[in-house]
């Protein structure tokens, strides 16, 4: 009975998220209550409170539940790249970086999350402690992608005068300039049909290295 109790409110709690990811997306985060929420997934407001503290709670575990498998992922990449001194750690970022861009196109999931993240949600508010998460979330990444790039310099794949922090920050931007315009309106150009095209482009720049920029103390913010 325990056990059947524990699978009901898991299901109850997976509905609540995806009803919370259709009415974000239709109606924006800011405009939506949770009273709204509760509706669309057949529950009432306490079932929500049960599971969730408030709407940033229930936006942050939306967050996660799409996330946390594919950082999960990622870092398992990023272990194997650690463990082999003969692989370039170049071909492993951009394998990351298609991973991701695949996901975005082809997992509805996926995509509804970094459509509501970039473009259906001010954080503000009680939304603020999201973004502050998003950022850190954002950096891992980012320090991750300069760890890859300092590896392949250690291991000849590129100029040893390239600055991988201005390598890494190069190709995030580029991957979020790519994701927030195809999220933006679908129909402007097949993402996945493009990227590789266009991160080849970028990596194979690389290897002309660019000028060392000032240091900065200043936190990096995406």
């Amino acid at each position: 009975m325990v056990r059947k109790t524990k699978e009901e409110a898991q299901e109850t709690r997976n509905a609540i998220l995806d009803a919370a990811e259709r009415v974000f997306q239709e109606r924006g985060v800011s405009h939506t209550s949770l009273a709204e929420i509760a509706t669309a997934a057949g529950v009432t407001r306490g079932a929500i409170y049960w599971h969730f503290a408030n709407k940033s709670d229930l936006f942050d575990a939306m967050f996660e539940r799409v996330v946390a498998p594919l950082e999960e992922r990622f870092e398992a990449m990023h272990d194997e790249l650690r463990k082999n001194p003969q692989a370039n750690p170049v071909d492993s970022m951009r394998n990351m970086a298609l991973d991701f861009i695949d996901r975005v196109a082809s997992d509805p999931r996926c995509f509804r999350l970094v459509e509501i993240s970039w473009h259906k949600c001010e954080y503000v508010g009680e939304m603020a402690t999201i973004r502050d998460n998003h950022l850190e979330c954002g950096n891992r990444h980012l320090e991750m992608a300069v760890e890859s790039f300092r590896l392949a310099q250690e291991r000849g794949f590129l100029p040893a005068a390239l600055d991988p922090r201005i390598a890494a920050m190069g190709m995030v931007t580029l991957l979020d300039g790519l994701i927030v315009n195809f999220t933006l309106e679908k129909g402007t150009f097949p993402l996945v049909g493009y990227a590789p095209a266009i991160l080849d482009a970028y990596l194979a720049g690389l290897n002309v290295a660019p000028p060392t920029l000032p240091a900065t103390t200043a936190t990096t913010a995406r």
